[in-house]
């Protein structure tokens, strides 16, 4: 963190960023749960999206916007209905809601980007979605408290908001990264039910913006689990309006590293918030694989770790069953000897080796069950196979979880 400093604030972090929240009615009733984001000037726009092969109308939408439209300035989310499986009428929703929001803010509907979350397969009420956007923009402001305004609407089952900003110097100017996301379950990014959107006074070329996010997304939200479960709704945008002032960054050198780094702080937060909040969740569960043969190979290793449902009911039951741990190494398709690898725990109650050389460590239960009790709780591989690692983060499996899901819809 040497080159950056964290600031109060999200979206609205930045200069010349607006942001609102609404009661739009669309699931929910007496909460937010529609958001805006809002540039003063067109910005450049980048964007990740799900691998999976069902791609929500707001996805396909924006995807086309990042591709082939001259810029972006403005964000519309909804919270309750995921406007996914809606076929022709789901992307005639989108197209309302960019119109809609393009009259009232007066800048054309291909500056428009969407989001949506929550349930798959019900069509958006999109009256309801125009008057949302109409107490959006008279809701705007550029205030600090605006951005956690829109956090919070964009919440499904999420039981906090995710918002973080960070700025750094570069010839002279102050730049500014900030951030908001949700996400609770069905978590297991692969783009990149993740939404993250990212703003920056920035002036930076389109071509390294997207360089940069595509590039930072490997390690942050592609390395969090909540339950193995790709959306069909994950998005990650980024919006930079150029006002910080300072030389644009059209290529790799000193400023591009200290935006890689700022941008990367602001995703790793983000998603380790996410991981975090995973629907029912006691516990942060980050496992941190070292001296792997490639990076590659590190990143498989923790994410089939923070993958397992076994290690992740052990988290929860503060049982250090290392076993499930080794096993789910043993799956993920990296060879490896299991006669060298070392398994560790720890959190703010100590640490502990339960396994050494593949083998039972000597160490104590009651110890460990300590360790494993804490909120945060990591788990460190030692594969003993070469120089690179590797951190990937989830959460505990609890009962919670399955009575969340069972009646998602109801």
């Amino acid at each position: 963190m040497g080159n950056i400093r964290v600031t109060n604030g999200g979206v609205t972090a930045a200069a010349g960023f607006e942001a609102a929240g609404a009661c739009a009615g669309i699931k929910y009733k007496n909460r937010m749960d529609m958001a805006l984001i809002y540039s003063t000037v067109p910005c450049k726009a980048a964007g990740t999206f799900t691998s999976n092969v069902v791609k929500a109308a707001p996805v396909l939408w924006d995807k086309d916007i990042v591709e082939n439209s001259p810029y972006a300035q403005a964000v519309i989310v909804n919270a309750g209905i995921a406007n996914a499986a809606t076929g022709s009428q789901g992307m005639d929703h989108c197209r309302e809601t960019a119109q809609t929001a393009g009259r009232l803010l007066n800048i054309p509907e291909q500056s428009v980007l969407i989001g949506s979350t929550g349930v798959i397969g019900k069509q958006l009420p999109i009256e309801r979605i125009k008057s949302g956007i109409k107490m959006l923009v008279d809701a705007k402001t550029a205030a600090i408290e605006a951005g956690s305004t829109a956090a919070k609407a964009i919440m499904t089952t999420d039981t906090v908001s995710k918002e973080i900003a960070v700025s750094f110097e570069t010839g002279g100017k102050t730049v500014t990264v900030g951030g908001m996301s949700k996400g609770s379950g069905m978590i297991h990014p692969n783009m990149c039910t993740m939404l993250a959107y990212i703003t920056t006074d920035a002036a930076i070329s389109r071509e390294l913006l997207q360089e940069a996010l595509s590039a930072s997304v490997v390690d942050s939200y592609n390395m969090i689990s909540v339950d193995g479960d790709t959306s069909t709704n994950d998005t990650c945008l980024v919006l930079a309006n150029g006002l910080a002032g300072n030389d644009e960054i059209t290529q790799k050198g000193e400023a591009y590293d200290k935006f890689c780094e700022a941008l990367n702080y602001v995703n790793t937060y983000l998603a380790k918030k996410m991981a975090g909040d995973g629907e029912g969740a006691t516990a942060l569960l980050e496992v941190k694989v070292l001296n792997a043969p490639d990076k590659q190979k590190a990143r498989i290793l923790a994410r089939s770790v923070t993958g397992s449902n076994l290690t992740k009911a052990a988290v929860y039951g503060h049982d250090a069953n290392w076993g499930r741990i080794l096993c789910a190494l043993g799956y993920s398709g990296v060879q490896f000897d299991p006669q060298k690898v070392d398994i560790s725990v720890e959190s703010s109650a100590g640490s502990a080796m339960l396994c050494k050389n593949g083998m039972e460590a000597d160490y104590s239960e009651e110890e460990a069950t300590k360790i494993l009790s804490e909120p945060e709780v990591t788990v460190i591989v030692d594969m003993k196979c070469g120089t690179e690692q590797a951190a990937a983060w989830g959460c505990d499996l609890t009962y919670d979880y399955v009575k969340i899901n069972a009646d998602y819809r109801s």
